[in-house]
């Protein structure tokens, strides 16, 4: 009896499912979700939102409005904050993006394979990539709906109007973001190479070309490529933190797991190709791109997480004991109770800090100055902290992304944008803010 019910397949969608609403758990109990971007892209939404009403922000900001591939969340936002303010509206949305990508995982699993297997369980710990962690919100959600939309693909094979139907529908993954639509791309042709071959690959995913129009008409941003300084060590680092979070030795170890169980899937043939070739093209690719793309910062990093989570769902094991199914959730749990203990105890650190805006009049001008320990390991939740003197103050902050050309927001005021918030402490020294430049000419400084 026992081993005839080894040899059925299992169907794991109720845990699969059941986990994936489990990973809004950090945002449910942090009050101020502890992303390091979110505090920037919060303020620029605000500034958005606002459209030159207060006058306190309009005699320090610019915003202007560009169709480009990378305003998902932007959009979003909208709805979000008639129905809530943009404070909880974007922390709604923060916290719905884990969950839809991870019942986009078991989408793609349940598309291909008619069911969920142990794979679902696997991919569950990119939920929460260190893309989703920094904040990268565009992206996340995005890769979210790229997840849902190729999902769409494989259960539309056949269909004499699929390609009609994924013009659309490829405009809205670019739209949330350039890198996630290409993301899409790649899954779309792997899936095509496994079942049909080269040709197929080629020409099967054309309709989800059209964003390359309005990247035509509209252009870029300037900052095109960039490979930065020292690449060969870069692409180095984002790979050996390619799952970094809190813990060095647990994100390494759970990398170094995941190597393992990828190497031991495709010793024992356990790869389904319908992923595997997308995982394994990204994976390929994350060496090969710039770090910068029209402006947008971590392309190749982002390749490596997608990759990742790709090449764990690719992993078939039909007939895979229980005892495989009740282990396999394991690093995506340990992992999820870590990023939720920490954001719980930096919420109550955040609620503590913002008591300094308490003395700050709207309007004033804010260098915030962040220190950022050289080597640190831990994602670092305060990097843009400042910018909530933008939400509560209305304040000329230097921790926002405003930089000309690049981003919808831009300065009046020269020399703000970030990072100049931050200080590097390449020595065990005390920090000395006489030369930190945004100090010269600010009404406070919030160190």
């Amino acid at each position: 009896m026992s081993g005839k019910s080894e040899t059925q397949p299992r169907d794991l969608t109720v845990p699969a499912v059941v986990l994936a609403l489990l990973s809004c758990l950090p945002v449910l109990v942090a009050r101020y979700p502890q992303m390091s971007d979110y505090p920037a892209h919060l303020a620029r939404y605000a500034i958005m939102l606002d459209g030159g009403r207060s006058a306190d922000l309009a005699q320090w900001y610019v915003f202007r409005w560009k169709w480009t591939g990378n305003v998902g969340v932007d959009l979003l936002i909208h709805p979000f904050a008639a129905l809530f303010g943009v404070e909880t509206g974007a922390r709604a949305i923060a916290g719905l993006i884990p969950p839809l990508t991870g019942l986009g995982i078991v989408h793609v699993d349940r598309a291909l394979r008619g069911r969920t297997g142990i794979g679902s369980l696997l991919a569950l710990p990119f939920i929460w990539s260190p893309m989703m962690l920094i904040g990268l919100l565009n992206f996340a959600l995005g890769l979210a709906l790229a997840l849902h939309a190729f999902a769409l693909w494989v259960r539309l094979e056949g269909r004499g109007w699929r390609p009609i139907a994924f013009v659309p529908i490829g405009l809205v993954v670019w739209a949330c973001h350039m890198s996630a639509w290409g993301v899409l791309g790649i899954m779309v042709a792997g899936h095509e190479f496994a079942r049909h071959g080269w040709r197929a690959a080629l020409l099967r995913p054309l309709p989800l070309a059209a964003p390359l129009v309005p990247m035509l008409v509209l252009g870029g941003n300037s900052g095109a490529f960039s490979y930065g300084p020292f690449w060969w060590i870069y692409k180095e680092a984002i790979w050996k933190r390619a799952m970094r979070d809190q813990s060095q030795w647990l994100d390494i170890g759970c990398l170094c797991l995941y190597a393992a169980l990828l190497l031991a899937a495709l010793w024992y043939r356990r790869v389904d190709g319908r992923l595997g070739w997308s995982a394994l093209l990204l994976l390929l690719l994350s060496w090969i791109v710039p770090r910068h793309v029209s402006g947008g910062d971590y392309v190749d990093y982002r390749m490596i997480t997608s990759g990742l989570l790709l090449a764990a769902l690719a992993i078939d094991w039909p007939a895979a004991p229980r005892f495989a199914a009740l282990l396999a959730p394991a690093p995506y749990l340990v992992r999820l109770a870590v990023t939720t203990l920490a954001w719980q105890a930096d919420s109550a650190t955040t609620t503590r800090l913002l008591t300094a805006l308490d003395h700050v009049p709207r309007g004033a001008r804010v260098a915030s100055a962040v220190l950022v320990p050289a080597g640190s390991w831990p994602l670092d939740h305060f990097e843009h902290i400042g910018a909530w003197a933008v939400l509560r103050r209305h304040a000329l902050v230097n921790a926002n992304f405003a930089v000309r050309d690049i981003h919808m927001l831009s300065l009046r005021h020269g020399g703000w944008s970030d990072p100049s918030q931050r200080i590097l402490q390449l020595v065990d020294k005390p920090v000395d803010l006489a030369s930190f430049g945004p100090a010269r000419d600010a009404d406070y400084l919030w160190y």
